[in-house]
């Protein structure tokens, strides 16, 4: 006899996302405060992608998932009139959850894949619409090689959500982490992460000519705290799609001038201010 849902479920050592699965059946999501964060991305960078870039509905879509982890993306695609999604991820734990999900949820099995590659050692034979890039980029060793492979895939839409470097430069930091952890790298311990500029040049360079960084405005920051201080973004870049009517990200990233002094390319009073109290610090 297959094990009840609450046993599937409890059988997994960790969810990453909250999914309400009916009958009062809820993942137990690793941190309550992610519950609100990921409400709150799905209201930045998820609903200007539908709202927006593609006209209310994702209806006649076709959909790539990088790194889905138990989904969460996945299933908003799909929920939002998507033809097809495709999620894949490094780990099968992830795909085994995803595939509950998708199975409880009574998602037809015809709009859907999911499959468990290494995604630098896979091709897939199709072209998508979108290509979802969410929590991803800072995880790999490969940030150019990733969005060039991005570029080959889509024929349109990108969608980046990743943490930034604040290293004063137009550049990619090393950084560590621990191939243990479900929501790290699966490859190396050493990962880069860019800075805003650099995501913006990395997608203009790999073929989208249209790029930006989105503004965050959380009705609440639970959970939420690298956004609100700048440390991660959402970005949506476009070959074809003109990006109009979307909330943009002024602020730019702090520069060393030639007198060592820091510097900002930015639009606004708040970001003067920043920039004024940055110099007091030099001097």
């Amino acid at each position: 006899m297959e094990p009840s849902l609450a046993t599937q479920i409890a059988d997994f050592p960790q969810w990453h996302y909250e999914f309400d699965l009916g009958g009062g059946i809820v993942t137990p999501i690793f941190d309550p405060h992610h519950v609100n964060r990921h409400k709150q991305r799905a209201g930045y960078f998820f609903n200007p992608l539908v709202n927006h870039c593609c006209g209310g509905s994702l209806a006649g879509k076709r959909v790539l998932d990088l790194g889905c982890n138990a989904g969460y993306w996945s299933l908003k695609a799909l929920e939002a009139g998507a033809d097809f999604v495709l999620g894949i991820d490094g780990r099968q734990m992830h795909i085994e959850q995803a595939d509950l999900v998708m199975k409880t949820k009574a998602i037809d099995p015809a709009r859907y894949r999911l499959d468990q590659v290494n995604l630098f050692d896979w091709e897939p034979d199709e072209q998508f619409d979108i290509v979802l890039c969410l929590g991803l980029l800072y995880h790999v060793a490969r940030p150019v090689e990733l969005l060039e492979r991005c570029s080959r895939w889509n024929s349109d839409l990108l969608v980046l959500d990743t943490n930034l470097s604040r290293i004063p430069a137009n550049a990619i930091e090393i950084v560590h982490e621990n191939t243990d952890d479900p929501r790290a790298s699966i490859e190396y311990e050493l990962v880069m992460r860019p800075t805003r500029q650099a995501v913006i040049d990395i997608c203009q360079h790999v073929g989208y000519p249209h790029a930006m960084v989105l503004r965050p405005r959380f009705s609440s920051w639970e959970g939420s705290r690298d956004f609100r201080l700048g440390m991660r973004r959402a970005f949506i870049a476009a070959k074809n799609t003109q990006l109009v009517d979307l909330d943009e990200d002024r602020m730019r990233t702090p520069m060393l001038n030639d007198l060592g002094m820091w510097s900002f390319v930015a639009v606004g009073h708040q970001a003067k201010r920043v920039a004024k109290r940055l110099r007091r610090r030099v001097f």
